[in-house]
């Protein structure tokens, strides 16, 4: 490997999320949140519990990519809700009826949990819903009337990458969402200059490129392609024209779309060439609206959450 500011240039397994006013980082030994609160920096260190460690079925290939899909959603909504609380209220705002409900049923040690059980599974019920379940009931309610698997396919297919891409450009109109997506660059700037081997300075952050090869949007984008190719191909077996079929369907090949899109995330984070700078380049395009340029504030938030999920031996983290 090339030798960049002392030691080695290489492709780190650590991965983040951009937070309100923070960011998540995520190491092979621990996670770190770190919040930019009215009195400073707030962090938050825990060490990983890998449940692959305990079923080790669970980290084989094709398998391991739902799992840590989930564990992701789940460790990403705790980490969003820790940084809400530095957030500030709007001191007018109501409780509605659901929080005054819990707070009345739900005992106040179990309220967190419950929260987040709900959190988590409200998101990936709106993702599933949104990218895969209403595409295919819209393709379903048109198949009367068009006799070409191929062709409905091919509808629902545009469907899906319709949706996703107005989801993402109303998001980034957002003024809130803008600047979560500025800590995303943030980010995704800090993990580049670590991986070239460079200091950790806000100056030598500043430069990176703000677009990651494994970002989460590249991710999902694949994912919606990774279900169009899959799908075609189930089409061909059975009746695509029936809308309960079709969504079955979909909800089916859910773990091993997630799957195949995982590893191929990872080939891609392994490798820098021409083919997989092909393959990254529509997921890459699509991080244009979701990751902003960060002010230096930003950056340091980034650089101190980096810091601290570093591994304790050097290159654990490698891919």
């Amino acid at each position: 490997m090339k030798k960049q500011g002392g030691r080695c240039a290489f492709r780190t397994s650590i991965g983040g999320q951009a937070l309100i006013e923070g960011i998540l980082m995520r190491g092979p030994e621990k996670q770190a949140i770190v919040v930019r609160s009215a009195d400073g920096l707030v962090t938050k260190v825990e060490e990983l519990k890998l449940i692959r460690d305990k079923y080790p079925i669970l980290g084989w290939p094709l398998i391991r990519g739902s799992v840590n899909f989930l564990s992701s959603m789940i460790n990403g909504v705790k980490a969003l809700m820790f940084s809400a609380d530095y957030f500030p209220d709007d001191e007018d705002a109501q409780p509605d009826k659901l929080d005054l409900w819990l707070e009345k049923h739900v005992p106040a040690e179990k309220l967190q949990s419950v929260l987040i059980a709900v959190a988590a599974i409200a998101a990936i019920g709106m993702s599933v819903g949104l990218f895969m379940v209403l595409p295919a009931f819209v393709a379903g309610l048109i198949a009367p009337w068009i006799d070409s698997a191929a062709v409905l396919n091919l509808i629902e297919g545009i469907v899906k990458v319709s949706v996703f891409l107005l989801y993402l450009i109303l998001c980034s109109k957002q003024k809130d969402v803008r600047r979560v997506f500025s800590y995303h660059g943030a980010e995704h700037k800090t993990i580049f200059c670590y991986e070239a081997g460079q200091e950790l300075t806000v100056e030598n952050v500043r430069p990176q490129p703000k677009h990651h090869p494994r970002c989460g949007t590249s991710f999902l984008f694949l994912v919606i392609i990774v279900s169009i190719l899959l799908s075609s191909v189930a089409f061909t077996y059975l009746d695509g024209h029936n809308v309960w079929i079709r969504v079955g369907v979909h909800l089916a090949l859910l773990i091993p779309v997630v799957g195949i899109t995982y590893e191929f995330t990872r080939f891609v984070g392994r490798h820098d060439n021409w083919l997989t700078r092909t393959l990254s380049a529509p997921g890459m395009w699509l991080q244009n609206f979701t990751t902003n340029e960060p002010d230096d504030s930003m950056i340091e938030v980034a650089i101190e959450a980096l810091k601290l999920v570093l591994p304790s031996e050097e290159g654990k983290d490698s891919w």
